[in-house]
């Protein structure tokens, strides 16, 4: 079960980088509502970071603090403008617990049938992806590791769909297929 839960993980953290790697594909347009100024989202995070920037920042690894907080590594990177940026990001806009993010998987299901994300939002899905990994790693106990997995699953899920928002055959949707359904679905 561990061996295919390992290998399930591998799989959708190849995916979230890939995606990283890949230029947005659906619209990148600002919708209404959707805060893009840095008065309103706590100074210098005016829209998302180019993908390769974001790509070297997360290469040069994250490490989990005891407060439960994800830093980026290598201080010189950490120290750059991006650097901060992600640093913000990573306290202020990404669930640092199970149930935070659980709570930001429904509010992207319940956005699941409107347009493609914004670029903010999608960067933000990506994030919450990549934090639910590492704490995945974290988790000590047996339950909690699963719940984390389930989360990433979901989320992954959510990830494919947004970018198919617009390119899929109406109602036909990607799904990670048989990688998702060894997961229980959480309450």
């Amino acid at each position: 079960m561990w061996c295919s839960m390992t290998r399930t993980l591998q799989l959708l953290v190849c995916l979230v980088v890939a995606i990283c790697l890949l230029p947005r594909v659906t619209t990148t347009q600002h919708h209404a509502g959707q805060p893009i100024d840095s008065a309103s989202v706590g100074g210098g995070l005016k829209e998302p970071e180019a993908p390769e920037v974001m790509l070297e920042l997360l290469w040069a690894g994250l490490e989990l603090d005891i407060m439960g907080q994800l830093h980026i590594q290598d201080e010189e990177l950490a120290s750059t403008r991006p650097g901060r940026r992600l640093r913000l990001l990573l306290q202020h806009h990404v669930p640092s617990d199970l149930e935070g993010t659980e709570h930001r998987l429904q509010q992207l299901q319940d956005l699941r049938k409107g347009p493609p994300l914004s670029p903010w939002d999608f960067e933000h899905l990506l994030l919450t992806g990549l934090s639910c990994i590492y704490r995945l790693h974290a988790a000590s106990e047996a339950e909690e590791r699963v719940r984390w997995a389930q989360v990433f699953a979901l989320l992954a899920q959510e990830t494919l769909w947004d970018l198919c928002k617009g390119f899929c055959p109406q109602g036909q949707l990607p799904s990670l297929g048989p990688w998702v359904s060894i997961l229980d679905p959480f309450p």
